[in-house]
């Protein structure tokens, strides 16, 4: 019976891809397979004429019907689909998604094809070069050729920049010394394009507002040497006067009130502040006018440039402040040589209120579900200030690896003041695109681990943040303060501790006095690149000072603030990802975090919330959160499994990650992950956490694969990894691929993790 139906199967298909080869082809006509082009050797050499064709492969039109293994189902779901009346429902989505109509060899245009290859290799320098476009035919099918004959490209040997005797002429040969014309170099109108575009850029940061690079003519002379050229660079005689004239900035206007719907400029009972030679119309004072002296860097008497124009509008719209941000220069009716800037503002609601309900994980495998409402001021003190309050609540469920109840209830609130400006003793200036922001935060939540234990935190801080570009940010929190306490603490918590002695670290009150700084760079917002990175920078200090006036130097006998302990720690931890991009839908991702925590003084130990942990649905995900290491510990030992708490003071971790897209919005993953954490001196009770100089031999490796479903507003992941190598085993059995059994129930409960997050994990 197998053997019939194995049968049918097959004839069937046999039948589907015989008829994914040409389809219905008209009578006397070819399918369009594709094109093949021949760079003819000549006296080109071998990698431009393979730069050329390269080049040249995707400008040739119309595009054939992809094919695999040398068929091409996209015509057999066409044809399949039959007629189709309606532009929806299945029969249309069969047709035109899965399926396209066959590209047929009437429709290609051989001579344009051919006027457009020409086209290319004389603009690349190729004057005397011939093309020669055909076609052959076997079958149903066809292909287009393309034969080209370069002979010699054209070089450049001299440029002249104008001559003309006026400031336009001067401001353009100051420029010439940077060039991207070079002499010597082959002709290339790339290049060429390129020059003026410069030239353009140039002169608009030296006052030239009105210029275009399209008043820019060079011109071409081939006859001056064999297989040479002259550039001539020109100003285009019907350039207008206003092109040509050099302009300062004379006065500014801001309306800041500014409403789209009707006409607020004509309205004569606004009224005019002048600040710092800002002129300020608004009937409502709404703002202060220092935050248009922080955001606005043109002065009167400035020269013009496109950079402080684009800087100062970029500065007004990351205010947060207005919904719309227009601005226009026009000639001053009086010096025909001064520009007066116009910057209409039209001002986002005041206040607003927001719910949200949030879906979340974190690094000890907990997922649930959050829900947020946020109240907001966008200009508290008329300064552009942000005041938000927030109140949350949520519950987490540890999916991944064990649960039995241990759930977590949170909930809190929290307020912050953002301050668009730097609000210091010392003098700060950020002169970049984007507006340095103050920002003051309070906030309090309370924590119920059932069965547990409850904390209750308090946290505090003032500090600043600033971004030198899109790439570069800056975070420096000069004070940080944090307060953590437990209460109701279970008896099965307490009868924990005496087989772990260091759960009691997570109910100890804590205090923290710190200063951090972060620094981050990352490109991943540029698209079409090869290579993206990300890299993190983070310092952690906390009790110096309260360390050097109050004394404290010895951790057996620590000083007290109001009764608590303060802790004294240094802390460093660095991140570097890099993505290389094979195309747009298939990334290699990695990622390596180094750190090292070191406490002293008032301190015997890092504060358990600044401890390092491995392990877990972002971090490596074929062992549980937060229950590998420190070093050759043997975690899984433990009795208190109910709650990882495996921490160290120093962590090394890495991992690559291969993703793709496997259809529509569900995409793959192969990944590696590798790392461990240690301590900083040697635990009775974690033996063999300390760390060594075999630290490299003590990392854990862990493999899988995953699925990353992205609805665009969340990402849903599933992993599914397992070990590689145990760095708790005992020596010589840390690898454990030869045990790889996935046959074996027994190995996949042991060893399987299955990870559910939101998001990707780097």
């Amino acid at each position: 019976m197998m053997k019939i139906i194995n049968r049918v199967i097959l004839a069937s298909l046999v039948t589907v891809f015989t008829g994914c080869g040409t389809g219905k082809i008209p009578e006397g006509d070819f399918l369009y397979v594709g094109h093949d082009i021949t760079v003819e050797k000549g006296t080109v050499s071998k990698s431009k004429r393979k730069s050329i064709k390269s080049d040249v492969d995707g400008l040739i039109r119309p595009i054939p019907n992809s094919s695999f293994l040398g068929l091409r189902p996209q015509i057999f779901f066409y044809n399949l689909a039959g007629e189709v009346k309606k532009d929806k429902g299945f029969k249309y989505w069969l047709k035109y998604k899965l399926g396209k109509a066959p590209v047929l060899m009437s429709s290609v245009k051989l001579d344009y094809n051919k006027d457009v290859i020409q086209n290319f290799v004389e603009n690349k320098g190729y004057f005397n070069a011939e093309t020669v476009a055909d076609s052959v035919s076997k079958g149903k099918k066809a292909t287009a050729t393309y034969t080209i004959n370069l002979h010699n490209q054209y070089k450049i040997k001299s440029i002249t920049f104008p001559k003309d005797s006026i400031l336009l002429s001067d401001e353009i040969n100051l420029l010439k010394e940077k060039s991207v014309l070079k002499i010597g170099n082959n002709y290339d109108l790339d290049v060429i394009k390129a020059e003026r575009s410069r030239i353009d850029a140039k002169l608009k940061e030296r006052g030239f507002y009105y210029f275009s690079e399209d008043y820019l003519l060079v011109q071409v002379d081939s006859t001056v040497a064999k297989n040479q050229v002259d550039l001539l660079i020109k100003i285009k005689p019907e350039t207008p006067a206003k092109a040509k004239i050099q302009y300062k900035i004379n006065d500014v206007f801001v309306y800041p009130s500014f409403n789209l719907k009707r006409d607020t400029i004509s309205n004569n009972k606004q009224d005019t502040i002048v600040h710092n030679d800002i002129k300020i119309i608004d009937n409502k004072t709404v703002f202060k006018p220092l935050i248009f002296d922080k955001t606005l860097l043109f002065k009167k008497g400035d020269l013009y440039n496109r950079t402080t124009h684009n800087l100062s509008l970029n500065r007004l719209i990351t205010l947060g402040t207005f919904k719309f941000v227009n601005n226009e220069f026009k000639v001053n009716d009086t010096f025909k040589d001064q520009l007066d800037s116009y910057y209409y503002l039209t001002p986002l609601p005041k206040k607003s209120i927001q719910l949200e309900a949030l879906g979340k994980t974190n690094t000890a495998n907990y997922s649930g579900t959050e829900l947020n409402i946020n109240w907001s001021n966008r200009n508290t003190f008329k300064g552009a200030e942000l005041l938000t309050v927030s109140a949350f609540a949520g519950v987490e469920v540890q999916v991944s690896g064990q649960n039995n109840g241990f759930n977590v209830y949170r909930f809190g609130g929290e307020a912050n003041l953002v301050w668009p400006r730097f609000i210091s003793p010392i003098q700060m200036n950020s002169g970049g695109g984007y507006v340095p922001n103050t920002k003051a935060t309070i906030g309090y939540e309370y924590q119920l681990r059932s069965k547990l234990y409850t904390l209750r935190t308090f946290n505090s801080s003032f500090g600043y943040v600033w971004k030198e570009n899109e790439r570069k940010e800056h975070n420096l929190n000069v004070l940080n303060i944090a307060y953590t306490s437990s209460n109701d603490v279970s008896d099965l918590y307490l009868s924990q501790i005496a087989a772990s002695p260091s759960l009691q670290n997570i109910i100890d009150k804590q205090l923290i006095f710190g200063t951090n700084y972060s620094y981050t760079y990352t490109n991943t917002m540029l698209k079409n690149k090869k290579n993206n990175i990300y890299f993190k920078g983070s310092l952690d200090f906390s009790g110096n000072a309260l360390g050097l006036l109050l004394g404290a130097n010895d951790s057996s006998d620590p000083q007290s603030i109001f009764g608590v302990p303060f802790s004294q720690y240094s802390k460093a931890e660095l991140e570097f990802r890099h993505y290389y991009n094979f195309n747009t839908e298939t990334k290699l991702a990695s990622r390596i975090i180094v750190g090292a925590g070191i406490p002293y003084g008032n301190s015997n130990n890092l504060p358990y919330i600044k401890q390092f942990f491995i392990g877990g649905t972002s971090s490596i995900r074929a062992f549980r959160a937060r229950s590998l290491g420190p070093g050759t510990f043997d975690g899984t030992s433990v009795t208190n499994s109910f709650l990882p708490d495996q921490s160290g003071d120093l962590k090394l971790e890495f991992s690559t990650e291969l993703r793709t897209q496997i259809y529509s919005f569900i995409k793959g993953a192969v990944f590696v992950d590798a790392g461990n954490i240690w301590l900083q001196r040697k635990s009775d009770e974690k033996p063999g956490g300390e760390f060594s100089s075999q630290f490299l031999n003590q990392l854990a490796v862990g493999t899988g694969v995953g699925l990353r479903f992205d609805f665009s507003f969340l990402v849903l992941r599933t992993d599914l990894a397992f070990p590689l190598r145990k760095p708790y085993a005992s020596d010589g059995n840390q690898w454990v691929i030869d045990k790889i059994d996935f046959s074996d129930s027994s190995w996949r409960g042991d060893n399987l993790i299955f990870n559910l997050a939101i998001g990707y994990p780097f």
